[in-house]
C-alpha cells in the first residue's frame, strides 16, 4: 500500500489559465466563474492557516478574518484554491493592501473578505493535486458543506456550456474558466481555458510610461472625457512593437497639458515602488479593447488595436464605458 502524499509546499504556484478568444465546447469540460479578486492558495497546517498570493506572497496579515475563520473550522491539513473577494467593488478590495495593521483591522470590519474556493488541493493530510478534477470537486463541496464557515463561498460550477454563458456580464465576475473534468491539478501550468468578453473603446492619449532608462514607449495612458470637460485617466495599454519609433513620434508632444481630471500615478501596493508618468499634449486618438471596466476604469491593460487619426479627441467621452 503506498503511503500518503504529504501536503503541497507553501510555495506551490496555482494551476494558471491561458487566454482564449472562443470557449471551449463539448463533454468533458466543467466551467466555473471567473471571480474578480485576489487569487489565493490558502494552506491550514494544524492551528496555523497561510494565505498565498499567485506570487507566493503572504496574504493572511491583510485579510485576517478570512485566516480566523479557516483556523476556525475543525478539520485541519488541508489546502484549498479560490479567490479572495468583497462585498465591493474591486477599489475595495485593493484598499486591504495597507501597510497599517490598524487601517487593515477597521477594513476587515467594515467591508468583510470572503474566500470562494473552487478547487481542493489536500485534505486531511493527503495531497490531491493527483486526482482528477471531478474528484477533487467532491471532496471540496463535502469539505465546505461540512466546515459550513462564514469565511468560506463555493464557487459554482457546470457542465452546461449554456448556464457558463449566462454569466457573462454579471457584476463580480471577470469572464469564465473552462477546466478538463480528467486533468489532475497541474501547479502554475496554464492548464485551464480563460474566456472573456472584450470591449472596444477609443481613447485619448495623454501620457505615457517609458521603458526605464529608454526613451522607448512601454505603455499609453488613456483617457476619456466627462460631462463637464475634463480628460480622466482610464486605463493604459502597453507597447510591444516599435517602443522605439512610437517614443520618437511622440516626443513632440512631450510636457502638454496631459490629463485634467483623474491622473495616472501613485505607488504600487505590493511594490512599493512609484512610476512617474510623462504628460504629453492630449491630441492623438487610439482605437483599444479592454476586457473589464469597473469604476470608470480599465480593470487590466487594454489591447491596442490601430490609430484613429479620423476622431476628434473631444470625442472620445466617458459614455463608451459606462
Amino acid at each position: 500500500m503506498n503511503a500518503p502524499i504529504a501536503l503541497p509546499a507553501l510555495d506551490l504556484p496555482p494551476m494558471e489559465a491561458e487566454a482564449v478568444d472562443e470557449l471551449p465546447s463539448g463533454e468533458g469540460w466543467q466551467y466555473e466563474p471567473k471571480y474578480d479578486g485576489f487569487r489565493c492558495l490558502a494552506h491550514r497546517r494544524g492551528t496555523r492557516v497561510h494565505l498565498q498570493s499567485k506570487n507566493q506572497k503572504p496574504l493572511e496579515r491583510y485579510f485576517p478574518e478570512v485566516a480566523q475563520g479557516l483556523e476556525e473550522i475543525a478539520e485541519m491539513d488541508y489546502v484549498l484554491d479560490g479567490e479572495l473577494v468583497v462585498d465591493g467593488s474591486f477599489e475595495d478590495l485593493q484598499l486591504r493592501l495597507h501597510p497599517a495593521e490598524s487601517r487593515v483591522r477597521k477594513l476587515a470590519r467594515e467591508t468583510p473578505a470572503d474566500l470562494i474556493v473552487f478547487d481542493m488541493l489536500a485534505r486531511s493530510g493527503i495531497s490531491l493535486l493527483d486526482r482528477s478534477l471531478a474528484e477533487r470537486r467532491r471532496e471540496l463541496e463535502d469539505f465546505v458543506a461540512q466546515a459550513a464557515s462564514p469565511a468560506l463561498r463555493l464557487g459554482e460550477a457546470t457542465e452546461q456550456e449554456a448556464v457558463a454563458r449566462g454569466w457573462l456580464g454579471r457584476e463580480g465576475l471577470d469572464g469564465i474558466v473552462a477546466k478538463r473534468l480528467d486533468l489532475p491539478y497541474q501547479a502554475g501550468e496554464r492548464a485551464m481555458r480563460k474566456f472573456k468578453s472584450w470591449k472596444t473603446v477609443d481613447c485619448v492619449v495623454a501620457g505615457l510610461y517609458r521603458k526605464r532608462g529608454t526613451q522607448a514607449v512601454e505603455h499609453l495612458l488613456l483617457g476619456l472625457y466627462d460631462e463637464e470637460g475634463l480628460l480622466n485617466y482610464v486605463g493604459r495599454a502597453r507597447i510591444y512593437e516599435d517602443a522605439t519609433e512610437i517614443g520618437r513620434l511622440l516626443e513632440p508632444l512631450v510636457g502638454g497639458g496631459g490629463f485634467t481630471g483623474r491622473a495616472p500615478g501613485g505607488k504600487s501596493r505590493w511594490s512599493g515602488k512609484e512610476r512617474m508618468p510623462v504628460p504629453i499634449e492630449p491630441i492623438l486618438v487610439v482605437e483599444v479593447s479592454a476586457d473589464h471596466i469597473t469604476g470608470d476604469h480599465m480593470r487590466h491593460g487594454a489591447r491596442l488595436l490601430r490609430w484613429r487619426t479620423d476622431k476628434p479627441p473631444e470625442r472620445c467621452t466617458m459614455n463608451q464605458i459606462r
